[in-house]
């Protein structure tokens, strides 16, 4: 992983507030190229957990395989989904710890299916930590009017069964809000 994502954000902060640990199921939604989420939690669920990188684009999801391969990642499985259509995730509701949504919610047009579809594969109690831009950075992040608020996107997990356990700041330029599964 750069140097600068993790200046950018350090995944590892947001391990810690959730406690991830050995074991734990995990999901990346929207996973994007590098994976940055991913190669971390992967060495932190070990190799009786696991981590689903689930992204829409399939270029993206086979350059992951191939890095995949070659690093010996072998608790990480790749899947194809748009999270927008609640029920169409290949990985089995009800089964995930911890799921992870990270700068992609302003990108996406139906952010209540997304969490809809996070809540149902998360257990009760299982944890939605979601990272997203509280300011732009010059030309990264979303424009000033797609910022969300997490006290938006809390609002909207309510319909989804998942409530606020907390959020903080994460560098200077995001937030992570952390949810739980009623």
């Amino acid at each position: 992983m750069s140097s600068a994502g993790i200046s950018l954000i350090n995944p590892h902060l947001v391990f810690e507030k959730i406690s991830l640990s050995e074991g734990m199921r995990v999901a990346d939604f929207g996973c994007g190229r590098t994976g940055h989420f991913v190669f971390s939690a992967s060495r932190v669920v070990g190799e009786k957990g696991i981590v689903y990188a689930v992204d829409i684009m399939k270029d993206v999801l086979e350059s992951l395989k191939s890095r995949l391969r070659s690093e010996g990642y072998g608790n990480v499985e790749t899947v194809w989904s748009d999270i927008e259509r609640p029920g169409k995730t290949a990985i089995a509701p009800g089964s995930l710890d911890v799921c992870f949504i990270v700068n992609v919610l302003c990108q996406v047009h139906d952010r209540s299916a997304v969490l809809a579809e996070a809540s149902r594969l998360l257990k009760p109690g299982g944890l939605l930590a979601i990272t997203e831009w509280a300011r732009p950075l010059g030309p990264l992040g979303p424009g000033e009017g797609k910022l969300l608020t997490p006290e938006a996107l809390s609002a909207l997990g309510l319909d989804a069964q998942l409530e606020r356990v907390s959020s903080f700041e994460l560098g200077d330029y995001h937030y992570c809000l952390i949810l739980s599964r009623k």
